[in-house]
């Protein structure tokens, strides 16, 4: 198995480091214009630059995790390419993904702004993070900017599949923190209600950020759920 983690709407694959620093042989990617390429223009197609990134590795089996804008591309991938996949993992993440008005507005008006955008609507959602890892990251977050931030965002306001996840079938773990008010714990206890094969992970005291937060637990769960798919106990 290959487990693939995905990050979020204007972030970059590193920010996945206390997961890949416990599961050493996985891959935490950079999604295309985070900062190298061109960013794409909807969820679905993420999915087929996903698809086409993992055929040209090679990887077989995989199983992908994806944060908020990546749980939207690991589920719609799970619909799309299921036979590429041993399982799958949403963290703050749901069936649809829409964003407030205000905040895309926020984000439209810091466009040629990146510090006014970084102070005003980065390092707030990054309170919550160890400072020892939080001024590096914020550094990655600048030098992707403000736009990759509002494309990303466009992508899950416009992304829906709740009537459609009934068909995913592979083994699926959602994992939100208690106090996520970005992606509520509804959005993945509808995921649990609503797929043939899904858990869910709660983890107290955690925010969005979870992987972030506590990330002891959430790569315990990840770990459970990796053994179980192995074993064949799912």
């Amino acid at each position: 198995m290959k487990l693939i983690f995905i990050h979020g709407s204007g972030s970059y694959g590193a920010i996945w480091r206390l997961q890949t620093d416990c599961f050493k042989d996985a891959d935490a990617l950079d999604l295309p214009g985070h900062p190298q390429g061109r960013l794409c223009g909807s969820v679905e197609e993420y999915v087929d630059w996903l698809h086409e990134y993992i055929r040209n590795k090679g990887y077989k089996d995989a199983v992908l995790a994806g944060h908020s804008l990546g749980g939207g591309i690991v589920l719609a991938y799970a619909l799309k390419y299921p036979q590429d996949l041993k399982g799958i993992i949403t963290v703050g993440s749901g069936a649809r993904l829409r964003v407030m008005p205000a905040l895309l507005e926020a984000i439209r008006d810091k466009l040629d702004d990146t510090q006014g955008w970084l102070n005003e609507l980065v390092v707030p959602l990054y309170a919550t993070i160890d400072v020892s890892i939080r001024d590096m990251m914020l550094a990655k977050l600048a030098a992707i900017g403000p736009a990759a931030q509002l494309n990303d965002f466009l992508c899950c306001d416009k992304f829906d599949i709740m009537q459609h996840v009934s068909l995913i079938k592979v083994p699926a773990l959602a994992i939100v923190g208690d106090n996520d008010t970005m992606t509520p714990v509804k959005y993945s206890q509808y995921l649990v209600k609503n797929m043939p094969d899904c858990r869910m992970t709660l983890v107290e005291g955690a925010t969005h950020l979870a992987f972030l937060e506590k990330p002891g637990e959430v790569n315990r769960a990840i770990q459970k759920f990796l053994k179980e798919i192995e074993s064949g106990d799912r």
